[in-house]
């Protein structure tokens, strides 16, 4: 039997009654017939329940789904997805500025984080913070210093936590050969492609052009998937993001950033107005703010002129102060400085949040990537490793980090030797003609993207 992921309406509806209490609607009476009709929870951490509900059931989650989508919310004012009112809710927003120049070693440097950081969280996807700590703790890498390995992990341990299916054969120590496809990158790559096509004046339609063109459906999860089917059902842009689509507010948007934060160097307003274009898509209100966040972050970076506090503060700036995202990001800053063990700050944030949010949700996580890179002073292991080690999503939080953290490192031999070696300069896609394609090159391509004047000089 095939059960895709991330599509049955009878998990979606589980998933939107969550999404529901989070953004300000009142969802009790839909939740009480749907429980009433024998409607399950949605999974907590797989993609798709195990079994095929009735052909009632499913004909009713998708009635209450647009139910749901019809109730209003309390939070609507304080978090706006169209962009002026999201410019109008940010007091601090920063002015436009001249573009940096950062060398394309900086820009290597970057890509290689990302795929580091990346790696490093592949085995541990979708276990418990637990499993995250004990797994690493039997080989000795707490914090973490270095890729989990299996090596010398208890049976016992490994039966409890087993590593991520997909994920351990191509990503523990001792089985990386280059970097494994991810949609973690597959995203950067895709948007490569879309600056090499459209230019930085791209709109949301290129975005979803570009998906139907170059992007294999399976390759995509949660939001995208869901946007992508919108899109094949002829739904059209931005309304991609809202129909009967309960994870608008996922990481998705996040993992797509990076190109729109290192084609702007030293402009984070460019940057987080490029990266809105794109997560409208797929997103809406914090969801769209966690890719604005993250690619101002990124831009600042890139600039070279700043320190990991400054860029934090620069990604701060685009994202609506009264929102949740923005509480999230000013606890997990504060926690950061107040707390010099790195797991007390962890165990703080899934205190506030593991209880109320999805494991991909985009507030938690960017919540954590903001606290591991200032807990770390912008160093890269410290920053990779404090992303990953707070779970949660942690092959997306390690990559963003990784990518941040590289940029700040300037150079890919900043990057200790035992990260970088494994990866061969040699990363596997599905995406356009990138596979095999090295970092040192993606960094060429970015930098002309990014100053396309260089191509005619």
């Amino acid at each position: 039997m095939l059960r895709l992921t991330w599509v049955q309406p009878e998990d979606l509806l589980g998933h939107e009654l969550r999404e529901a209490r989070l953004d300000g609607r009142e969802p009790a009476a839909v939740a009480a017939r749907w429980r009433a009709a024998g409607g399950p929870d949605a999974p907590e951490r797989a993609g798709a329940s195990p079994h095929r509900a009735s052909r009632y059931l499913r004909l009713l989650a998708e009635d209450l789904l647009d139910e749901l989508a019809d109730l209003p919310s309390g939070l609507a004012e304080d978090e706006p997805t169209d962009l002026p009112r999201i410019r109008a809710a940010c007091p601090d927003w920063p002015a436009a500025r001249d573009l940096a120049r950062p060398a394309p070693a900086a820009l290597e440097a970057a890509w290689l984080g990302r795929a580091i950081g990346c790696l490093l969280g592949k085995p541990v996807e979708k276990l418990p913070l637990d499993g995250v700590r004990a797994l690493a703790w039997a080989t000795g890498n707490w914090p973490l210093t270095g890729y989990f390995t299996a090596r010398g992990v208890p049976a016992a341990l490994l039966d409890a936590y087993p590593w991520n299916r997909r994920s351990a054969a191509t990503s523990l120590a001792e089985n990386v050969d280059g970097m494994p496809e991810d949609d973690d990158l597959n995203y950067p790559l895709l948007n490569l492609l879309l600056l090499q096509r459209h230019g930085k004046s791209f709109t949301t339609a290129d975005v979803a052009r570009l998906w139907l063109d170059e992007l294999p459906p399976g390759r995509t999860f949660t939001a995208e998937r869901i946007a992508y089917r919108n899109l094949l059902g002829g739904i059209e842009p931005p309304h991609t993001a809202r129909h009967r689509n309960p994870f608008r507010e996922w990481i998705g948007a996040l993992i797509r950033a990076d190109v729109h934060g290192w084609s702007n160097p030293g402009d984070p307003a460019a940057a987080a107005e490029q990266a809105h274009r794109d997560a409208v898509l797929t997103h809406t209100a914090n969801g769209v703010y966690a890719a604005m966040f993250t690619a101002a972050v990124i831009a600042t970076a890139a600039a070279g002129t700043h320190d990991v506090h400054g860029c934090l503060r620069a990604g701060r700036a685009v994202v609506p102060a009264r929102s949740r995202l923005a509480r999230a990001v000013d606890h997990a800053v504060r926690l950061a400085a107040a707390h010099e063990d790195f797991d007390t700050v962890v165990d703080e944030l899934h205190a506030t949040y593991a209880a109320t949010h999805h494991w991909v949700h985009a507030v938690p996580n960017t919540a954590l990537i903001a606290a591991a890179l200032s807990h770390a002073d912008g160093d890269f292991t410290g920053s990779v490793g404090r992303a990953v080690s707070g779970g949660w999503d942690t092959d997306s939080a390690g990559a963003t980090a990784g990518s941040v953290a590289g940029l700040l490192a300037g150079d890919p031999a900043a990057l200790p030797d035992h990260w970088r070696a494994p990866l061969k300069n040699r990363l596997a896609t599905t995406v356009g003609d990138f596979d095999g394609t090295g970092f040192d090159s993606l960094a060429h391509l970015t930098h002309l993207v990014t100053h396309p004047e260089a191509t005619r000089s």
